[in-house]
């Protein structure tokens, strides 16, 4: 995806608990920096997370989650992470994530794509994807998300 395809966008600077023996960012912290764009980013779009989905009945959970590396992060650097709502299924929403050594558009780190599905707080089993929950992520997103009605 292109650059200008990302309204959201947070800045990261790598600290040094984040570091392994071999001088890079651990690679599983690349999810907690996945998870801090899509917290920022509930943010941004007006539901802060867990009030938002609280008062709509609901709560998300991963599904899926698919990382690319392409780069390692070291000590110390500025990173960019780009994150979207690329597709909204009927029960589910997926982001895709960039994460970038900054300035802006600087040299990619990682792709990821996180499937997240809408479930009931009581019974935790899949529901319909809250409808202000659509109306605002396509109202905030730059690039449509695909739609689909499929169950996922």
């Amino acid at each position: 995806m292109a650059y200008a395809d990302f309204r959201h966008r947070v800045p990261l600077r790598v600290r040094w608990a984040e570091v392994d023996l071999q001088g890079v960012v651990f690679n599983g912290h690349y999810l907690t920096y996945c998870d801090v764009c899509i917290t920022e980013y509930w943010r941004e779009v007006g539901m802060a997370y867990p009030t938002a989905f609280v008062e709509m009945g609901c709560d998300l959970f991963v599904r899926k989650a698919g990382l690319e590396y392409h780069a390692p992060a070291v000590y110390d650097d500025q990173l960019e992470i780009y994150g979207r709502v690329a597709r909204l299924g009927r029960t589910s929403l997926t982001f895709a994530i960039e994460i970038h050594r900054a300035p802006t558009a600087g040299e990619a780190l990682l792709d990821a794509e996180l499937v997240y599905v809408s479930t009931d707080l009581a019974t935790k089993r899949p529901i319909p994807l809250p409808d202000r929950m659509r109306e605002r992520l396509q109202a905030f997103e730059r690039t449509a998300p695909l739609v689909s009605n499929e169950a996922r």
